[in-house]
């Protein structure tokens, strides 16, 4: 349990670091593009958003990807206005950086423990965040109308169901290059200040 805890306070530390705060200025901003790639279907949307903070998550901990969570909502909605602002979707943005940070923290992609993180860290945001807060949100929100509510729940467990076959081997690519860039760039600045 200590080790769990430790996940939360070391990165907290990272706070510290300029160069944490660019890169996840930098990964929010790469969010807010992917954002603007929506695919709209009734009752659901696709998009690719959530490996920014996947990323976040993965180089940072989950600290650092929480609160990224919350200004990827707050930004998202600045750059892409659409509707009224509902505060209550910051809740599940930042429960998604949560979730992305205690699973893909310290993750290493040689090692098949990365495969397993990875896996396991988008179906729970699949099913915690996507299928049951948002669903939940949307259903309160009246964006699922009560009539309609099991026919919108359907749709969004099979959007969801497809979705999640192709975000893994494409999860796994992007952060595996995102680490091994993340890496390459570190060495380069520690050798430039020698």
């Amino acid at each position: 349990m200590k080790g769990f805890f430790s996940l939360f306070t070391s990165s907290a530390k990272e706070f510290k670091s300029v160069r944490t705060i660019c890169v996840t200025g930098l990964l929010i901003a790469v969010s807010m593009m992917l954002e603007s790639v929506t695919i709209e279907i009734p009752n659901a949307k696709i998009n690719f958003a959530y490996l920014a903070i996947a990323a976040i998550g993965m180089l940072y901990g989950p600290t650092v990807s929480f609160f990224s969570g919350a200004l990827c909502d707050l930004v998202g909605y600045i750059a892409h206005p659409d509707g009224g602002f509902l505060p209550a979707y910051i809740i599940p943005a930042m429960l998604q950086g949560l979730i992305y940070g205690v699973f893909l923290y310290r993750a290493q992609p040689k090692r098949a423990s990365f495969y397993i993180r990875v896996i396991a860290a988008r179906l729970l945001d699949v099913l915690v965040i996507n299928l049951c807060l948002n669903t939940l949100l949307n259903i309160h929100y009246g964006f699922l109308v009560a009539e309609t509510v099991a026919a919108g729940i359907w749709m969004r467990v099979v959007k969801n169901l497809i979705q999640f076959c192709a975000d893994v081997p494409i999860s796994i690519a992007v952060l595996t290059a995102v680490s091994v860039a993340y890496l390459q760039v570190q060495r380069f600045s520690s050798r430039a200040k020698v």
